[in-house]
């Protein structure tokens, strides 16, 4: 995908002691980014699914289910696992902590952007629209 980008620092002496932030950088995006109305959002829980072990609270194994029921998802319209890494690696998501409240579970969303795709990934009746989503990122 063809880009740009306008990067601009302006460099504080004694900045990181003055506002308090020691260890990791403190940034402001750019005004200009895209705004999306319409997601399709995959939920995991703290739960593994390969060892069907619950981890308390975890939310980094529930994101990482999120993200792993995404790609799966992806992969009933054609993209490989591969590709459907690298798209959820390069497009626009969020991710969210959506709750840690449930005892033992933690729960995480990723929402993805419906209006990236030139096709439609919502689901229906009629079940995955099945293509050919090219050659990149083939494994042999």
């Amino acid at each position: 995908m063809g880009g740009f980008i306008d990067f601009q620092i302006d460099l504080i002496k004694g900045g990181m002691e003055t506002y308090g932030v020691t260890t990791n950088p403190v940034f402001m995006p750019g005004n200009v980014e895209p705004r999306y109305s319409e997601f399709l959002t995959f939920i995991g829980v703290s739960v593994d699914r390969e060892s069907d072990e619950n981890f308390y609270l975890d939310a980094t194994v529930a994101y990482r289910r999120a993200c792993l029921n995404a790609v799966e998802y992806m992969k009933k319209f054609g993209y490989s696992g591969e590709q459907a890494y690298l798209l959820l690696g390069s497009a626009p998501i969020e991710g969210r902590v959506s709750g840690i409240v449930d005892i033992p579970n933690a729960c995480c969303s990723l929402y993805l952007p419906t209006a990236i795709f030139d096709f439609d990934i919502r689901p229906s009746s009629a079940g995955p629209m099945r293509a050919d989503r090219g050659q990149c990122a083939v494994t042999s």
